[in-house]
């Protein structure tokens, strides 16, 4: 597809908001898209996509460490049970050796 239709493909398959913004972050805004030449759309579209970005990241490292978590539960309670066989199968031993 063409730039320019691509362009206009994306422009059909949007959404017009309105949002409200304390003045200090506003112009902050105005600031950037200015020096950028860009203009507000652009930068809350290109915001937005990065938020997103960055809270399926921590969602995902979240889910993580749930996982991490639950795997170190599982994983000392298996070496709370070896240890425990272990020792049974010293005292075992032990008596078959010794004749008991």
């Amino acid at each position: 597809m063409f730039w320019g239709c691509e362009l206009l493909a994306n422009l059909q398959n949007t959404k017009r908001i309105v949002i409200s913004l304390p003045d200090h972050l506003l112009r902050e805004v105005d600031g950037i898209v200015a020096r950028e030449n860009s203009n507000r759309s652009e930068f809350i579209h290109h915001a937005m996509r990065l938020y997103l970005v960055e809270r399926q990241k921590r969602q995902i490292r979240e889910s993580m460490q749930r996982g991490y978590m639950e795997m170190a539960r599982i994983n000392l309670n298996m070496a709370s049970e070896a240890f425990q066989a272990e020792a049974e199968a010293d005292y075992t031993l032990g008596r078959l050796v010794s004749g008991v």
